[in-house]
């Protein structure tokens, strides 16, 4: 595989763990290592893989369109899981929030 094509692979894969630590800041109750010690070892492991592979990605990628499109799979993600697993709000106005982000990281992606 390519590195380029890697980047874009390493990118997508620490989007989504920012999804998953973002969700797991809610599971672990912000990190409460004496109430929820597994989701919150799992929550600071998500977060360093998440970083990781970010700064992978980036050794090929262009760090604004790396970093902006991180952030918009982990927005819109977690907002997208917020509304699935706890019951957030899934209001006309959310949704096409999330749409336009998921049209920015879209944009993004295309601009590179």
């Amino acid at each position: 595989m390519s590195a380029p094509l890697l980047s874009w692979l390493y990118l997508v894969l620490a989007g989504l763990l920012e999804v998953a630590w973002a969700v797991g800041l809610k599971l672990s109750r912000g990190l409460d290592l004496t109430a929820r010690p597994v989701h919150t070892v799992l929550t600071v492991s998500a977060m360093a893989a998440s970083v990781i592979l970010l700064g992978l990605a980036a050794r090929h990628l262009p760090i604004g369109t790396a970093y902006a499109i991180w952030v918009g799979i982990g927005a819109a993600g977690t907002a997208i899981a917020g509304m699935m697993l706890f019951d957030e709000p899934a209001t006309l106005a959310r949704i096409a929030a999330i749409a336009v982000i998921v049209v920015g990281v879209v944009g993004l992606k295309l601009a590179s």
